[in-house]
């Protein structure tokens, strides 16, 4: 009954930090301290729970450099030129007869190359959602497409947090996960630009303020040089360099534009890398060109390390056996994709955040996953197309409340949010129909 208490509190606790928009590490660190109080009246000493939190968070540490390193990157793209380009082309190309699909396809090519659902919707979103203010259609549908789009990058993005933490956690390469989201994203990407193309059809928006290109164009020297950054990333990609090498090179490249392309001075430079990048005058601009730096993702840095540090204890007393016991029944590969579906439901909602809910599912289900030689893939995989798409659709998850809050919309988006929800709902169809009924093992 006292983990049961601890664990309803430390649910209420991050509810409310979610819905009021709190730094989650203090409901968080909240929750370790009632946690280690119900552990240590049951026996466990604090040294001992202390061990279980270093070793639980040891698994964070080789993931901190690429979070650290993807603070700095957005930083130097916005300075370079980068994101303003980016934005720049893409509202150009857009026809008002096709805005929401123009918009997820926008927002999907966004989070590619930047890696972070946050920074598209805080740069191309909301210009999206400005430009179709006053249309007159549903701006749920917007919102959704967009949203959409920007999960795009941040499950399969080389530069995505959540993708670099699932590849530290279940010790695997990167780039090999990268292709295998590909394979099993085709179907739920055609499909999803399909709907997009009929509401677009059905829901023309009259775009309400053509400003954006102007400004962009007067604020920085906009060239497709200023793309070379992104070019760099994606290049390396290609040639599956190693992530943390693909960023120092695009950093340095973007530093050179950022100096003798934008006129910024050095000091400009390492302050905008350091504490993030913002504009120097007044602009209309000015709330949605900035953001990135080293600074800002130490935050993110801490909540990963206090949250591995939990599944560490979580782990270490065996806290999660009862659960553990109950999902070993599973066994077929469908069954197997099933339950790691619906743990991450049941963490996505817990958690109140991604990196939880994904470290969360793969405490639980790991030790199914390791009875065959590639489980460690299958698992990674089925955590990319599971949780880390959920976990937008819980309505008081941050993953998606952030999104939603900036885009100046609610939960009304989650219908129309299709890519997210046909990910898991195509991969289970198509893993049914391709297992044979008596396969019993999760290959």
């Amino acid at each position: 009954m006292d983990l049961l208490f601890a664990l309803a509190l430390s649910f209420g606790f991050l509810l409310f930090s979610a819905v009021k928009g709190y730094f989650v590490a203090y409901p968080l660190l909240s929750s370790l301290a009632i946690f280690t109080l119900a552990l240590l009246r049951r026996g466990f000493t604090f040294d001992t729970l202390l061990k279980m939190g270093f070793a639980g968070s040891k698994k964070s540490f080789s993931v901190i450099s690429i979070l650290l390193l993807i603070g700095a990157v957005t930083a130097v793209w916005m300075a370079a030129g980068t994101v303003p380009a980016i934005v720049y082309y893409g509202i150009q190309l857009i026809s008002p007869q096709y805005f929401i699909l123009a918009s997820f396809i926008l927002s999907s090519i966004v989070s590619l190359l930047l890696g972070t659902s946050f920074g598209t919707v805080s740069t191309i979103g909301i210009a999206l959602m400005i430009m179709a203010n006053s249309s007159g259609v549903d701006p749920h549908m917007i919102a959704g497409s967009i949203i959409a789009g920007a999960y795009f990058g941040d499950r399969c993005s080389p530069m995505s947090s959540s993708a670099n933490l699932v590849a530290a956690i279940t010790k695997t390469r990167l780039y090999t996960n990268i292709q295998n989201m590909w394979k099993t994203a085709m179907l739920p990407l055609v499909i999803s630009v399909g709907l997009y193309g009929v509401l677009s059809l059905f829901n023309p928006v009259q775009l309400a303020d053509q400003t954006f290109t102007a400004e962009i164009s007067r604020l920085f020297n906009v060239d497709l040089i200023t793309l070379l950054p992104a070019a760099v990333i994606l290049i390396f990609s290609i040639l599956q360099i190693e992530v943390r090498l693909s960023m120092l090179m695009s950093i340095l490249v973007a530093i050179a534009l950022s100096c003798f392309w934008q006129h910024y001075s050095f000091l400009q430079i390492l302050k905008f890398t350091v504490l993030g990048f913002h504009l120097t005058e007044d602009t209309p601009l000015d709330s949605i060109l900035l953001g990135g730096g080293v600074i800002s993702m130490v935050k993110v840095s801490i909540v990963v390390i206090i949250s591995t540090a939990f599944v560490g204890i979580f782990a270490g007393t065996r806290t999660l056996d009862t659960i553990q016991v109950f999902l070993e029944r599973f066994k077929s590969r469908s069954n197997c994709f099933l339950s790691t579906l619906l743990v991450g439901v049941g963490s996505a909602a817990f958690g109140c955040t991604q990196t939880i809910a994904i470290l969360l599912t793969q405490e639980l289900v790991e030790q199914k996953y390791k009875e065959t030689t590639k489980g460690n893939y299958k698992l990674a995989l089925d955590l990319e197309n599971t949780v880390v798409v959920i976990s937008p659709l819980i309505p008081w998850n941050i993953a998606g409340l952030v999104p939603a809050t900036i885009l100046m919309t609610d939960l009304g988006f989650i219908p129309y949010a299709f890519y997210l929800y046909l990910i898991p709902l195509l991969n289970l169809i198509q893993i049914r129909l391709s297992q044979p009924p008596k396969l019993k093992l999760c290959n």
